[in-house]
């Protein structure tokens, strides 16, 4: 039944027309249902004019206008700040309610409570509906009724919560009244230069964006779910979903993903994969809930203690910095992972907590500070799981890795890229360097250097740090935060 005549749906990361639940209710209670978009300038503003990001919504965007007027809709897409612009798009079409997609970010939140407030000043609704993680809020409490803090009871509660409310993963039908779909005049999306900002190596990358792509990858990742386990800790080899970009502006549901999930565990076909993968859409879920209940986390430490911590500063501090960013630490799959994020946008799940851990404990800076610089290059730079992981590599988070553990990148590199397959990719200065040397060459002989065309300092620089000498450091920098009870190992 109807409550409205016209409605607006406020798109946000959720770049799709179907499995959608603001557009799903929004069609179900509306005779007219208008679609929009604003490209806010509060967030476009402090982005770099080439960013793969703005071009990847640009072109998801493109494709959902053209879907939605094979059914007699359209975008109406505006470049202007959403907190104001929003309220007045919905008094120019006369629509008395405005259906959007709940956002956990704190800025988010603020910028919709304004919204909703001056639409209620006008007598218009304003709906938020759940849409990019499968629970919210305060749906997964532990038993005293309380947020969780470490992931494993949470897990274990959240797939209870699954199983009381299995159709919660259910598709949210558009399809049967897009009938309700309504436009206005001829708008079109503009373009990326009318946006003030250039073109990228998006379309190099082979980086297809919106519905048509997610549904490639997922079609794609349903034939792989099974080896998931075995495969996804080795950046090498086809092993992720590579659906983050997607699941970040929405161009895929959540809802979709765990169906793929559930349904291959049913079957009894994807082994350990397709739970191991559901897992890790759990963390996602896991961290929105986190960043929610504990926005604090966006500038500070989870755990106030690790605030204590005394973070190398300074010139050397800036040097090593860069080095790290720039791909010039001298430890080879750290430089690698760095050089594939600075040229795709992309890095590899394994990688990210190696060159997190690199960055805060071998090299002993705030991660906030490569927290940043991710959120600058990451094409699918979430703030929730961003912050989570950083947090968790370097110990300061909920749950997080135990601050005496500390990543080996010598190690790492020789256990999840044996062969130094990725290595080489990055970095073919090394390629003609064996599998033994290749993942610490300041190690390898002088005759296996000059065989391999390689002088250190000029075609590859020295280690910046030492790993055995700067763990020790960081485990004097962590004493402030040790427990009476910690038992610190020999390290890893």
């Amino acid at each position: 039944m109807t409550r409205f005549d016209t409605s607006l749906v406020w798109f946000r990361r959720d770049l799709r027309c179907f499995d959608h639940a603001a557009l799903h209710h929004a069609l179900v209670q509306s005779r007219r249902v208008y679609c929009t978009f604003i490209f806010d300038t509060d967030i476009l503003d402090a982005l770099p004019r080439a960013d793969r990001r703005v071009e990847f919504i640009r072109d998801s965007l493109a494709e959902l206008d053209a879907q939605l007027r094979k059914h007699g809709g359209a975008m109406i897409v505006r470049h202007a700040r959403a907190e104001t612009e929003i309220p007045r798009l919905a008094q120019e079409l006369g629509a008395e309610a405005v259906f959007t997609n709940h956002d956990y970010e704190p800025a988010a939140i603020a910028r919709d409570a304004a919204v909703e407030r001056a639409l209620e000043s006008a007598e218009r609704k304003f709906f938020g509906f759940k849409d990019q993680v499968i629970f919210e809020k305060k749906e997964v409490l532990s038993q005293a009724g309380k947020p969780f803090s470490v992931f494993t009871p949470y897990k274990n509660a959240w797939l209870r919560q699954l199983a009381l409310a299995p159709d919660c993963i259910d598709a949210l039908p558009t399809e049967p009244y897009f009938n309700r779909l309504a436009r206005r005049g001829e708008e079109t999306v503009p373009t990326l230069a009318q946006l003030g900002f250039e073109k990228t190596n998006l379309s190099e990358l082979n980086i297809a964006g919106g519905m048509q792509g997610a549904a490639g990858l997922l079609e794609d990742f349903a034939l792989r779910v099974a080896d998931y386990a075995d495969t996804r800790d080795y950046p090498a080899i086809k092993g992720p979903s590579y659906l983050s970009l997607h699941l970040r502006f929405g161009t895929v549901s959540i809802r979709a993903l765990l169906r793929l999930a559930q349904g291959a565990l049913r079957a009894g076909t994807a082994g350990r994969g397709a739970e191991v993968w559901r897992s890790e859409l759990i963390w996602r879920d896991f961290y929105a809930m986190i960043l929610f209940h504990h926005p604090h986390v966006v500038k500070s430490s989870f755990k106030p203690i690790y605030d204590n911590i005394l973070w190398e500063r300074g010139r050397e501090a800036d040097a090593m910095f860069a080095a790290w960013c720039e791909g010039r630490t001298g430890y080879p799959l750290v430089d690698a992972a760095m050089l594939q994020l600075n040229r795709t946008g992309y890095m590899h799940n394994r990688l990210r907590m190696v060159t997190a851990s690199f960055l805060s404990k071998d090299l002993g800076i705030d991660w906030r500070r490569g927290e940043a610089y991710f959120a600058e290059k990451l094409n699918d730079f979430d703030l929730a799981s961003n912050n989570g992981g950083w947090q968790w590599a370097s110990s300061s988070g909920c749950d997080a890795q135990p601050w005496f553990r500390i990543f080996n990148p010598v190690t790492q590199s020789e256990k999840f890229d044996p062969e130094g397959k990725f290595i080489k990719r990055y970095l073919p200065q090394l390629a003609r360097l064996d599998a033994r040397a290749i993942h610490a060459p300041w190690r390898a002989k002088p005759l296996e250097l000059q065989a391999a065309g390689i002088e250190l300092g000029r075609d590859y620089p020295m280690p910046v740090v030492d790993h055995d000498t700067a763990r020790k450091k960081t485990l004097a920098r962590y004493e402030p935060v040790r427990s009476p009870r910690d038992d610190v190992p020999a390290g890893e």
